[in-house]
């Protein structure tokens, strides 16, 4: 299956300037609100719009956009298309893939994960609903996720369930509750730094 999905593609300042470089690649599922069919709607929030206000991130950046009615659970096949139609024409380094994404995304980004193990070397799913059965097939992918402990769209109960999961897996998953915090643990997420020296640490398992 091809992809047909609009999307989003940013590129570091200093890519191309060594033909012999390989980027690392950030896959980036947006939520439900930024659903259908023109991408400049992306820019409402995380990678795309810290870009979007003059961010230099160190990656190249991929952001497909879901169709308004539609979820990323049923587009995944598609999402995958065009993460390796990018890998294929970019110059990607293939064991430095990552996704992340936020609510719909957080959901979408333990889907893609658990279809998809070993085409990524990490994950960070934000305030996303998934099966704890997928633990199973994330195995030893190196997670770090996210969720405010006030969360009234999609309860943290969520979050904690795929962890202990991940745990009695043997899954040294990384969790950050944020105390006080509804929907939104998007924002502080992308905010912080640490997160993107965290995912770039990581590389994909022989």
């Amino acid at each position: 299956m091809g992809n047909s999905l609009p999307f989003a593609l940013s590129l570091p300042s200093e890519y191309g300037q060594d033909e012999r470089a390989r980027w690392p690649l950030l896959l980036f599922l947006h939520g439900a609100s930024e659903r259908g069919d023109s991408p400049l709607d992306l820019v409402a929030h995380g990678p795309v719009k810290q870009i979007a206000q003059g961010a230099d991130l160190p990656f190249v950046v991929l952001a497909p956009q879901c169709p308004a009615y539609s979820t990323w659970a049923a587009e995944i096949s598609g999402v995958y298309a065009l993460l390796d139609e990018v890998i294929e024409q970019h110059h990607i380094d293939p064991d430095r893939v990552y996704v992340t994404g936020l609510s719909m995304g957080g959901a979408g980004s333990w889907c893609i994960a658990a279809r998809y193990p070993d085409r990524f070397a990490a994950a960070v799913p934000i305030c996303g609903s998934w099966m704890p059965e997928a633990a199973d097939r994330i195995g030893m992918l190196p997670v770090w996720t996210f969720h405010g402990e006030d969360d009234q769209n999609i309860p943290i109960e969520h979050t904690e369930k795929v962890v202990d999961a991940l745990h009695q897996r043997g899954n040294q998953a990384r969790f950050t509750r944020y105390a006080g915090v509804g929907h939104d643990s998007w924002t502080r997420t992308y905010d912080n730094p640490e997160v993107y020296d965290w995912l770039l640490a990581q590389r994909r398992a022989a």
